[in-house]
């Protein structure tokens, strides 16, 4: 049997309020900046095996909801094909094995809107503020990531009422890690104490 060290990230306490005291848990503060930093900055300290993003998502297509494992991130609000066509490259996709076919957009700003919604929903199913960073961070550092993100609201003018429904998505986003942690028979995961 082998040891997996685990990081545990979220962007705020309370989306993290019920991950079991076991995991290491990183806050990373809120956008793409922040996550990138502080990510960056825990991997450039310690070498870990599994970086794991926990949070909450807006749903884009109508009906979404419940717990997803993204299987790709982009990079929403990054110009990404002009870049290109200038000769830069940008990258704004990054495939995350194991997920369950859905599409993450991260970007820096608060979709609130149902026409932003929609306009994004051309290009993904979720969207949240540090997904991208967090999983471009990983991939720098050649460390595997997985994100786990529930959905709390529409996108809308439904995400203002986001502090209502962080709790409950934190309980199944703990209840998730758990599950997560005991899950895999040929490897165990290596806690450490907040």
């Amino acid at each position: 049997m082998t040891e997996r060290d685990v990081l545990v990230v979220s962007a705020t306490k309370s989306e993290a309020a019920h991950v079991p005291a076991d995991f290491e848990l990183l806050i990373c503060g809120i956008g793409k900046v922040d996550a990138a930093v502080a990510v960056t900055a825990a991997l450039a300290r310690r070498r870990v095996d599994l970086v794991v993003n926990i949070g909450t998502v807006g749903a884009l297509p109508p009906g979404l909801s419940g717990l997803h494992l993204p299987s790709s991130v982009i990079n929403h609000d990054l110009s990404a094909d002009v870049l290109r066509e200038l000769g830069y490259p940008a990258e704004d996709r990054i495939e995350i094995p194991g997920g369950d076919g859905v599409v993450l957009a991260t970007g820096d700003s608060f979709i609130s809107d149902a026409d932003d919604r929609d306009l994004l929903a051309r290009r993904a199913h979720l969207v949240d503020m540090e997904g991208f960073a967090i999983a471009r961070a990983c991939r720098e550092f050649d460390v595997p990531c997985r994100l786990a993100k529930y959905v709390t609201d529409d996108a809308d003018e439904s995400a203002l009422d986001w502090p209502a429904r962080v709790d409950a998505a934190a309980q199944v986003l703990g209840k998730w890690l758990g599950a997560f942690g005991a899950q895999s028979p040929a490897t165990s995961l290596h806690r450490h104490s907040r």
